[in-house]
């Protein structure tokens, strides 16, 4: 039984080559998706906290969970370490140029994933709300006490689509690369 040898050459090259992808990949960069600290409603209220409250809901408030953000994760995210690799590449292995493109690329399927978020259907208190404020600024305590009250009485507004009011939220969607 023979022995097989193998020949190995050119390793300085493949050493000089690998170090050039290292230097252009870097080394601790990230991407981050979602809504960003800093960005706020008019009133101040963290854009975070409303979509936090709208993904989870807050049921002995009667606020029912509308998983946008965690839906796009779970739909999506599969696909991500392929699709990276794919953009790395065409990116000529620039790490910070990568994860922007990835960022944008996530961004937008979150932006998506809000839009085609039809249920569960907003409530007529909501409804009522978006009728008599519809750019959703103002809105107090006392607002929605007499929507509250008003709709008790029997009055009623058309329909609208949940996770759209101000078209804030939407908007808000952001990312950064570290």
């Amino acid at each position: 039984m023979g022995v097989a040898v193998a020949e190995v050459s050119g390793g300085a090259g493949l050493s000089a080559k690998l170090k050039v992808l290292r230097d252009a990949i870097g080394r601790g960069h990230e991407v981050r998706v979602g809504f960003l600290e800093g960005a706020t409603y008019p009133d101040g209220t963290p854009v975070a906290a409303v979509a936090a409250l709208n993904n989870f809901g807050a049921p002995a408030a009667g606020i029912p969970p509308r998983p946008f953000f965690t839906n796009m994760v779970a739909e999506q995210s599969p696909e991500w370490g392929e699709r990276f690799a794919a953009v790395l590449a065409s990116a000529d292995y620039d790490a910070a140029k990568a994860l922007e493109l990835m960022g944008e690329g996530i961004s937008g399927q979150l932006r998506q994933s809000i839009i085609d978020t039809v249920g569960p259907a907003n409530s007529e208190v909501t409804n009522l709300l978006k009728q008599r404020f519809p750019s959703g600024d103002g809105v107090t305590f006392v607002d929605v006490m007499q929507a509250r009250h008003d709709v008790a009485a029997g009055e009623t507004a058309p329909p609208g689509k949940p996770l759209v009011w101000s078209g804030h939220l939407l908007a808000s969607v952001d990312k950064e690369v570290l």
